[in-house]
Parts: structure tokens; sequence; C-alpha cells
């Protein structure tokens, strides 16, 4: 079973668990995970499939579907519900568009202002890349399934856009956030990945079991 990480918006306390899918609100980042999330996701870690990475031909963004579906029906689109879930100090323009607010960046540790004129700033990162995600086996998946991954708050997190532009389609073993955050982030990636049923290869296995040391 995999899940979102919840807790309260930003960088603080404990997190829980929520079945993906549930909504943006439950799956801010924290630093800090339970130590039961920490336990499942080293019990999920063992039973990850290893397998070789594909060629990723044929990959192009439209494969996932819908960018930043609305997928809990609130009448705003997955973008702004994860900016809303991950800022702090938020500002809307209307009922959903996030127009400002204050991101502790969880890959950096950078503090960012957000302000919408300047939206790459702040970028939402899929946790598990689409492009890896489908050089992993997401090819063979049915487009609904790969629509639903693309757009789940469990492998979204807001991230200042320079790391975000650096780990771009890397996993585990080629990139890595900051010390403090490595331990959320292997929670994260591994529950993900066993949701999905995701393979991982030999090199991403050992570099999340690294990040789960130090939880």
């Amino acid at each position: 079973m995999a899940v979102a990480l919840t807790g309260v918006a930003g960088c603080e306390g404990d997190v829980g668990l929520t079945e993906p899918g549930a909504g943006a609100d439950g799956g801010a980042p924290s630093a800090k995970p339970a130590g039961q999330d920490v336990r499942k996701a080293r019990s999920a870690l063992s039973g990850l499939r290893i397998a070789s990475e594909g060629s990723g031909s044929g990959y192009a963004r439209t494969e996932f579907g819908v960018r930043w579906k609305d997928t809990d029906r609130n009448g705003c689109d997955q973008r702004n519900d994860v900016l809303a879930r991950d800022l702090e100090s938020v500002e809307r323009q209307g009922k959903c568009v996030v127009v400002a607010g204050k991101l502790d960046d969880p890959y950096s540790g950078k503090s960012i202002s957000f302000r919408k004129a300047d939206a790459a700033e702040v970028q939402i990162d899929h946790v598990i890349p689409l492009a890896l995600a489908w050089r992993m086996g997401a090819a063979r998946w049915a487009e609904d399934k790969r629509e639903k991954f693309a757009n789940d708050p469990a492998n979204l997190l807001a991230v200042w856009g320079v790391p975000n532009r650096q780990k771009s389609d890397k996993g585990p073993a080629d990139w890595k956030p900051q010390k403090a955050f490595q331990c959320a982030y292997g929670v994260r990636y591994v529950q993900v990945a066993d949701s999905y049923g995701l393979p991982v290869t030999r090199a991403d296995h050992d570099a999340l079991q690294d990040f789960l040391s130090r939880c």
C-alpha cells in the first residue's frame, strides 16, 4: 500500500498517511515522517520489484492525460491545490488561484517568496518523474492510470525551480535533495512506487535504502 504524506502546510511536524488521490490538503511535505510511516516504507521498499530502465521511446507529457486535472472535484486545478497545500501565508485570487505565498523549499531548504507574476520560481514537481515512470513501465499502463499518477497529490510537491530543473527526470541514484529531507523524500517515493506497482532500478533501490537509513 502506498499513501500520501499528511500534515500541515510547510515543513514542520510529523506526518501521517492518507490514500492517494484523497486531495492535496492532506499531503504537505514534512522533514520528519512519523515512525510508522518509515517502517511501512522500509517494508514496501523490500517488496518493490527491481528492473532495468526501458528506452523511453514514445514518451510525451500528453501520454499522462490532462495536466493539473481537478481530481478531487473541488473546482480548483491540481497545481493551485498543491500550491495552497505546500505554501504558507497563501494569498488567492478568487476561490482557487494562488497569487502569493511563502515556500520553505524541501529540496534545498531555501525560503522562497512566491508571486504569480514570477510563477516559474516555484514549480510543481513529480516526486517520481513522469518520464522515469514511463521508462520503468508506465508506458504499458492504461491511460486513466497514467493520468491519476500524474495528478496524484502523493506524487506532487511545490519546490523551488532551480533544484527541480536540476532533478529533471532523474531517479534517487542520480539526484538527491538536501540531507534533511532525504528521509521524507525516500518515504514518499517508495509509497508512491508501491501504490502504483512501479519497479525501481537496483541503483535507485540502494539510494532509497540509504535515504531511509537517515530516518
